[in-house]
This record gives C-alpha cells, sequence and structure tokens, in this order.
C-alpha cells in the first residue's frame, strides 16, 4: 500500500514538474519585435533564488499570454489541483513585463556593480564617459581621476541612468568632438541609437533615437561627411547613417553579403586620411533562413574602401593563429601614425596592429599580464591629444588608461575603479534560464 501510494506520488510530481517546465518555457520566449514602450525599457532585471517548498504549497495563476488555452486545458485535466496556496504570476509575453512573485526570495545573485563595456574620452570637458551594461547606465569621470587602493569606488561626475533615458544592454560609445554629444547603441533589446548632449546629468530622455536593425555593437564617424557607422553583428552587416539620422529615417548605404566576409560583425574604427573602414568580426557564421548553413572561421579584422556598400569583398584581411584575435570587442585608431588597437576580450590583452598589416600577421605590441589590469577588455578609446589609450573592462567594473606606447605587461598608468580592489565581476549579460546541480550543490546559469 505505501508502494504504490508512493509510486502513485512520484508520478504526479513527474507531471506537475513536466508542466512547471512548460509554463516556464512559454514565460522565457523570447520576443523577436522591437520595444518600443519606455515601460519595457524599464530597471535591471533580477536573479532570484527560492527555496523548494512542498509541491502542495504552490499554485501556478493561468497567465494572460497565448498560451492561456493550453494552460487551462492543463488546468481541466486536475494537473494544478495541488498547487492551491500560493501564486506565481507568469509574465506576459505581449506586455512585457517581469513576473510578480508573491513572497520574498530566500536569497539574491545580482550584480550590484557597474560591467563596463564601451569607453570614449571627450576631449571638451577632459571626461572619461563609460557604458554600464549592467545597470543600464552611463557614467562620467574626471579624466584624471585615478582610484587609490584603499578607496571602495570611484565616485562619478555624471550619471545618465533611468528609465527616460531609454538605456537597456547599450554599447559602442561615440562622442562628437565638436559638440560632445554622446552616441550610444543598443547590442540586444531596445533596437536604436540614442543621442545625449554634452554634459548630459540624472534620468533625461534623448535628444534624438534612431531606430535600427536587432544586434547593434559599435559606432564610428566621418566627421567630414557627417555620416556615422553602426556594426550590426547578425545578420552581419555595417549600417551608414547621416550623423543627425533621427527616428525611422534609412541608411544611406549598408555593406552586407557573402562576398564581405562578414562573420558576426564588432568592432569597426575609420581612417579618414587613407579612406578606409576596418571591422572585426568573430568568425560565427550561418543563413538564418538555412537549418544547418552555420559555419566558423578564424576571427578577422577586414579593411574596407571607407564608401564601401553592398555586397564588397575586403580589400585585405588580418587573420589567422599570430594575430592572436580571440572575442575582439572594440576598436580605435592613432590618427597620427594609422595604429590600429583592439580589445581583445577573450585574450585578456590589448592588440596592436599596423594599418597597414594583412594575413597571418603578429600585432606590433601587445599589452598584457598580471601587471595590466585588464579583466575582459570590451572597449577602448584612442586620445591623441593627451597620448593616451583607455580600455573599459567588462571583468573588474573598471577603466585602465596606458601610454600609446605602451607594451607588454605594462601597469596602467591611472585606473579608475567602480568596485572594491580585487573584484571579479559576476558578468550576468542577460541571464535567461537555470540549473541546479545537486551533487555539487551549484547554480549554473548561462549568460
Amino acid at each position: 500500500m505505501r508502494a504504490g501510494t508512493s509510486k502513485s506520488r512520484s508520478g504526479i510530481l513527474a507531471v506537475a514538474v513536466t508542466a512547471i517546465g512548460i509554463l516556464f518555457l512559454f514565460a522565457v520566449e523570447r520576443q523577436e519585435s522591437k520595444i518600443t514602450s519606455e515601460s519595457a525599457l524599464g530597471s535591471p532585471r533580477l536573479v532570484s533564488i527560492e527555496e523548494l517548498p512542498d509541491l502542495g504549497d504552490i499554485c501556478v495563476s493561468q497567465p494572460t499570454t497565448r498560451s492561456s488555452s493550453m494552460i487551462a486545458a492543463l488546468q481541466d485535466n486536475n494537473l494544478f489541483s495541488a498547487f492551491q496556496e500560493k501564486r506565481v504570476y507568469a509574465s506576459s509575453q505581449e506586455g512585457g513585463q517581469t513576473g510578480d512573485v508573491t513572497r520574498l526570495p530566500v536569497r539574491t545573485i545580482r550584480d550590484t556593480y557597474p560591467i563596463y563595456s564601451s569607453v570614449a574620452v571627450d576631449p571638451l570637458r577632459d571626461e572619461v564617459v563609460l557604458q554600464d551594461t549592467n545597470l543600464f547606465g552611463i557614467k562620467v569621470f574626471n579624466r584624471l581621476e585615478n582610484t587609490p587602493s584603499d578607496a571602495e569606488a570611484a565616485k562619478p561626475k555624471r550619471v545618465i541612468q533611468g528609465p527616460k533615458t531609454l538605456n537597456e544592454y547599450n554599447n559602442g560609445l561615440y562622442i562628437d568632438p565638436t559638440t560632445g554629444n554622446i552616441h550610444s547603441v543598443a547590442m540586444d533589446t531596445a533596437d536604436s541609437m540614442i543621442v545625449f548632449p554634452g554634459g548630459a546629468n540624472g534620468d533625461v530622455a534623448p535628444i534624438r533615437k534612431l531606430n535600427t536593425p536587432h544586434r547593434n555593437f559599435a559606432t564610428a564617424a566621418n566627421e567630414e561627411k557627417g555620416e556615422i557607422y553602426i556594426t550590426i553583428q547578425y545578420p552581419p552587416k555595417v549600417m551608414v547613417y547621416r550623423k543627425d539620422a533621427n527616428g525611422n529615417d534609412k541608411p544611406i548605404r549598408v555593406l552586407e553579403g557573402e562576398h564581405t566576409k562578414l562573420y558576426d560583425t564588432h568592432g569597426i574604427v575609420l581612417d579618414v586620411k587613407k579612406n578606409l573602414m576596418f571591422v572585426g568580426t568573430w568568425g560565427n557564421a550561418s543563413d538564418y533562413k538555412v537549418a544547418g548553413t552555420g559555419k566558423f572561421y578564424p576571427p578577422s579584422i577586414n579593411v574596407y574602401p571607407l564608401d564601401a556598400s553592398g555586397d564588397t569583398p575586403p580589400l585585405r584581411v588580418i587573420q589567422g593563429s599570430k594575430t592572436q584575435l580571440d572575442w575582439a570587442g572594440g576598436m580605435s585608431l592613432d590618427p597620427d601614425n594609422g595604429n590600429l588597437y583592439v580589445a581583445n576580450d577573450v585574450g585578456n590583452s590589448i592588440l596592436v596592429f599596423h594599418g597597414t598589416d594583412q594575413g597571418n600577421v603578429a600585432p606590433a605590441r601587445i599589452i598584457k599580464g598580471n601587471k595590466s589590469g585588464l579583466s575582459h577588455p570590451a572597449g577602448i578609446s584612442v586620445d591623441t591629444k593627451n597620448k593616451e589609450v583607455w580600455v573599459s573592462n567588462m571583468g573588474n567594473s573598471s577603466a585602465t588608461c596606458y601610454s600609446l606606447t605602451a607594451n607588454g605587461n605594462a601597469a596602467p598608468s591611472r585606473t579608475i575603479r567602480s568596485a572594491p580592489l580585487g573584484r571579479t565581476s559576476v558578468k550576468f549579460g542577460k541571464p535567461q534560464a537555470v540549473a541546479y546541480d545537486s551533487k555539487r550543490e551549484q547554480y549554473l546559469v548561462p549568460n
């Protein structure tokens, strides 16, 4: 009798867990359409952990989603008869709102420190501008800031942050050298480029918002022609707009196609003197319309004419094992000598190439080592006025500054640190799932 009851309970538990899994999959299904309302671009999401109560203490209410008819059918079959006490509201797919839980979590894993994905120097105000993809903000510091080792964190001069800013998973900072206007593109959910006036502060609306394709990464500008370039990660392309483009304005031209050899496009930089465009790729390729077409190519830096459009092949390619390219992010150029500075994320290094390099060539210089302070460098900005190069580090909430001639295991000349010394970032990008390893008592969170 007890054995039969145990089997019966096990069967009910298995069915119930399966039902919860179905609900969860519907709740986290990704919405690919553009997010246009400010409410959908709100505060950061939290990742919470709750102790698993007895199954009889949970009640799952019917969500107002297109899956409600299936949920109702499951409820009609009494699959949720054991869940009657506490409620968990599934998120609305149409409304884009996060779920509401009627009880507090036992504990929460949350990175409360900035994760700096991009950096730019404002020569007008002598400031360093950092894009925080974790707390959805832009933090502005004095260029000469050098956080003492005994200080917990540097205090920014200004912070552009809040729901009015429409800032969400942004990257690719570009600062207008004449006006100081700050340009920033959304990497994932917002599908836009937003522009703030120089000196902006607080929860302020952008002065312009350009609607763009999905998955932006970096920006560069040709000030002589009044054009701004935006890289799209996938399907890979480079889109060129008027610099003052706004709303639904269309691009002037687009570089895309099989012969471009753009595979998972990321960093971009322009050499206006030599009429060249450098574009970094990670090498992941596929035709999203055809299953099974995925391929992997070595990462590369492709060089094109500055006005390239359509399916234009690169003039030359920097690619191969000697380059040490490994998830290269932002790129910046020293216009005086044409040297190309690359933030090499997974390689934990800064690679410096000659602007004339091609093929499987080693960098002319590499900044790397335990003294460098580099930790997953993702953004980079050359300051020719002060002969410095700034790097944003995603791995330790910092920005580090070096001489333009730095090489090897070089210590930074200054560091802006927004977390305690020695801290390693949790690096939650946008977690959408969680699993528990009961053997090791660990939570696995895909980033």
